[in-house]
């Protein structure tokens, strides 16, 4: 198959991140032990693991969330050549139908098991009402869509490695965000605001997600598709050319793999679907996109460069940062059964020594426990890591704080430290502590009765 400079460009990003992890897992096993929460949150449910994978990427099981659009079209294009010269392993794909679109999320999810069928990938499918959804849960419909998406896709996983016999530590979840996502997430987030590292609008790793082509544009994606279709219509011109001269069936010759990748295409001839509602400029990523972006590299052409360059130096300085913050968390932070903070967390408690800390670090670091509690898809709003750090007061808890935050957590503070739970957990604490409270008192008033009588 002929090399597609887009998709070399991701295989080098997938070796130089599997190779920088893989680097990482060696240096770490080969010092002695420490009871340490890991730096990498999970994303929700529980069970996912917070650790990277202790696999290389030809052993570990890959879900590649493709919807059908130009970029997961290539994403699983691209997946399925990585695998065949050995740099994937098991690979499925999922696709997660929105019903938001009518017949047209219909024809997506149509698309997308045809595409899979073709490739020879495990199918995954979810359907959710996502309108119905948001309109229950108060989510706006973007937000709505992206937790249950993800929520969907974790479960897939799960069923994917117990499928393969292997544990879900190993696996990986392939995302098709390209390099005009991370800059339409960079005008839209300098519109909107951001909160800490914001501005390196996507890393390639977050958790157990991967995103490999970060550096390619969607038109480099949509040109290796319609490249390797082009190759496809070639193959099968020589195929039958062969057959006919050599008088062998056109069955055995594409056996033989005298062909390159099967190329689908929709109903209506396409090679990857479109969402018209990528059209809508009043939805402030079309926006961004039909209006800011094009005004932008007609002052710049080599913006998608210059930005990425930008964003990834950011990247760099976040990072250094996130690691001082995590080193914060390890040091003055606990589970709220007193173990070091971990993924799994219920809540935390930020010790009292915590207050000391400067606020940039602070604000770092209850943003990344906050991640902890409500995963890693979820969006932590500035308002809420505010309101966490409102608990402390001239460097030292303030006892008597409370407040309640995005996902039902409700914060309180006490000269032990500050403590951030599910509300359900914080009114069940209140309710028994005002029990006991009550009983002593009680108890108390009984025993000056006693000594009333005793006189």
């Amino acid at each position: 198959m002929a090399a597609l400079k887009a998709f070399e460009r991701a295989y080098g990003t997938l070796k130089a991140r599997m190779d920088a992890g893989a680097a990482t897992s060696a240096e770490a096993s080969a010092q002695a032990p420490v009871k340490r929460p890991n730096a990498t949150p999970a994303t929700k449910p529980s069970a996912t693991p917070a650790t990277k994978p202790a696999t290389t990427p030809s052993m570990m099981p890959v879900l590649l969330m493709v919807s059908g659009g130009s970029d997961s079209t290539a994403l699983a294009y691209w997946a399925k050549d990585a695998q065949m010269r050995g740099l994937l392993g098991p690979v499925a794909i999922f696709h997660f139908n929105h019903q938001l679109r009518g017949n047209d999320s219909d024809g997506d999810e149509r698309f997308v098991r045809a595409l899979a069928e073709a490739l020879d990938f495990p199918f995954f499918g979810a359907t959710k009402d996502i309108a119905a959804i948001s309109e229950q849960s108060g989510e706006n419909l973007e937000a709505a869509a992206r937790h249950e998406r993800y929520r969907a896709a974790l479960e897939a996983l799960e069923r994917f490695c117990a499928q393969q016999d292997v544990p879900l530590a190993s696996a990986r979840i392939f995302t098709a965000h390209t390099a005009d996502d991370r800059l339409e997430n960079f005008f839209m987030r300098s519109i909107v605001g951001t909160g800490p590292g914001g501005f390196r609008s996507m890393a390639y790793e977050q958790g157990i997600l991967f995103r490999p082509f970060l550096d390619c544009t969607r038109q480099e994606l949509r040109g290796a598709i319609e490249n390797l279709a082009a190759q496809s219509a070639i193959a099968e011109d020589e195929t039958m050319q062969s057959a006919e001269t050599e008088n062998v069936d056109v069955e055995d010759k594409t056996a033989q793999n005298l062909a390159p990748l099967p190329i689908i295409r929709d109903a209506e001839g396409n090679l990857w679907r479109e969402d018209t509602s990528n059209e809508e400029t009043e939805r402030l990523r079309a926006y961004v996109r039909h209006e800011i972006i094009p005004r932008a590299q007609a002052r710049n052409p080599r913006l998608h460069e210059t930005l990425i360059r930008t964003m990834n130096l950011i990247g760099d300085e976040d990072d250094y940062l996130d690691g001082l913050a995590n080193t914060l968390l390890q040091d003055c932070t606990r589970n709220l059964n007193g173990d070091p903070l971990g993924a799994k967390a219920e809540g935390f408690i930020l010790l009292p020594e915590f207050g000391k800390a400067v606020l940039p670090l602070q604000r770092r670091a209850v943003h990344r426990a906050l991640k902890y509690l409500l995963g890693e898809e979820e969006r932590i709003d500035t308002a809420s890591v505010e309101k966490v750090l409102a608990a402390f007061a001239e460097k030292r808890p303030l006892s008597g704080y409370t407040n309640n935050i995005q996902g039902n957590l409700a914060v309180s503070a006490n000269k032990r430290g500050v403590r951030v739970e599910p509300m359900v957990l914080y009114r069940k604490r209140r309710k028994s502590s005002r029990q006991e409270g009550q009983a002593k008192e009680t108890s108390q008033l009984r025993g000056k009765d006693q000594s009333r009588g005793d006189q």
